[in-house]
């Protein structure tokens, strides 16, 4: 009866649906950095810094224009003297003009937006480089996330079949005679306990798989493929002193405060004169230029100007103020960054040395709970231990497996959250 309610129909106990798609580390982390949306909205915020650096660079540049135009007058005119209505001919004017300005003094303006646009542009590109290596860590989460469920499948898996193997013993004990009834029954318990868990973990490595597919863009579920060898633990001895200045975070921080500083100088433009030049020429005729131009008149204008805007309402102390608290806010928040970064180094070498430590010792634990089990299954067989002392022993080796697929899982998690604070691979 027994073996019976054991061998009720498991469903996905006995095999689990293949996923779609299989990847690597390195193929996953690819494909992420190709279409998560933060990924491609960098890239444009670099694209338009890019084009902000080429506007700054084209104020130095005269803006040239070109304008032209034709015209047909016609019409009738009253003539008083002899009292008749007369039409007069149709003609045709032709008009065109080039003409080009540039900005002689502006009161050191475009210099200011120069150097602002060079400091929004390298904010831009370490901006670039540190969302690549958060989105980095995020396919790094999410592909080590689905290896560790699924190598949480294969220790609940292993839970089942020493479950199961254990109720048969007590089973084939019991028709001996040499076990009671209350055995059999305990690894009946434990064993639809431990297809509860097996259920549940596959449940969880669907939603891992699924969560990994929607990183890298696939509409699947996505197996991650592991890597035969663990990486070793970097060293981080001199880590700290070599990277904070160059981290992603920092250089895009000072890069920002640099940009408003700059902005304090445009502001402060407003209190010079602003000095200009315009050249041009124009042409006229009554024939079309496409045919002839003997015949068309010409003149030419050389414009010298100059602006100075004495008093504005002090809207110009208003825009110099909000530009001067704005460039310390900036400074401020560069300043908090390094001691964030310096701080988030500190908190992840010392779990990254943890959990590498771990390992070690959830390899240890795994072997003692896998000695130990065996030697309690001999003692069971010869009635020298009682069916709890086996569930116990079963029970520590389940959890010294977890233990190490988390720890396994934490060192690798650790590992990729240093990369990302520091901005390279390690």
């Amino acid at each position: 009866m027994l073996l019976a309610l054991a061998a009720f129909p498991r469903g996905r106990l006995a095999s689990q649906q293949p996923a779609q798609k299989e990847v690597t580390l390195n193929e996953a982390v690819e494909r992420a950095l190709q279409v998560q949306p933060a990924m491609v909205q960098a890239r444009g915020d670099q694209r338009s810094a890019g084009a902000a650096m080429r506007s700054s660079l084209g104020s130095y540049l005269p803006t040239v224009s070109a304008s032209g135009s034709s015209q047909r007058i016609g019409g009738t005119r009253f003539n008083s003297s002899t009292n008749q209505t007369l039409t007069l001919p149709a003609s045709t004017a032709f008009n065109g003009g080039l003409s080009a300005s540039l900005v002689l003094f502006d009161g050191f303006s475009r210099l200011a937006d120069m150097r602002s646009s060079h400091a929004s542009q390298d904010a831009a590109e370490a901006g670039v480089v540190n969302q690549r290596f958060q989105v980095t860590l995020q396919t790094k989460q999410a592909f080590y996330n689905a290896l560790a469920t699924e190598d949480l499948v294969r220790v609940a898996a292993a839970q089942v079949r020493r479950a199961e193997q254990q109720l048969r013993i007590s089973v084939d004990k019991l028709h001996a005679g040499s076990a009671t009834r209350s055995d059999s029954l305990r690894s009946l318990v434990d064993y639809g306990n431990s297809r509860i868990v097996l259920l549940q973990a596959q449940a969880n490595l669907e939603t891992a798989q699924a969560n990994l597919g929607r990183q890298i863009g696939v509409d699947a579920l996505v197996r991650a493929v592991p890597d035969s060898v663990l990486p070793p633990l970097p060293d981080t001895t001199d880590l700290r002193q070599s990277v904070i200045a160059n981290t992603p975070q920092v250089q895009q921080a000072d890069a920002q405060a640099r940009a408003l500083g700059a902005q304090v100088g445009i502001s402060r433009a407003q209190y010079w004169p602003t000095f200009s030049v315009s050249v041009g020429n124009s042409y006229s005729g009554s024939v079309a230029p496409w045919t002839s131009t003997d015949g068309y008149s010409s003149g030419w204008r050389v414009i010298f100007s100059g602006q100075w805007n004495l008093f504005n309402g002090f809207s110009r102390e208003k825009q110099l103020t909000s530009a001067v608290v704005a460039r310390d806010e900036a400074q401020a928040r560069a300043a908090d960054t390094r001691r964030q970064v310096s701080a988030q180094l500190t908190q992840e070498i010392a779990a990254l040395a943890t959990a590498f430590e771990k390992i070690s010792i959830a390899e240890t634990n795994v072997a003692a709970a896998t000695e130990d089990l065996r030697v309690q299954n001999e003692r069971y067989r010869v009635g020298a231990a009682t069916i709890l002392d086996l569930l116990t022993s079963q029970t520590a080796l389940t959890t010294a497996e977890q233990n190490l697929v988390q720890v396994r899982f934490d060192y690798l998690i650790a590992r990729a959250q240093l990369e990302a604070v520091v901005g390279r691979t390690l």
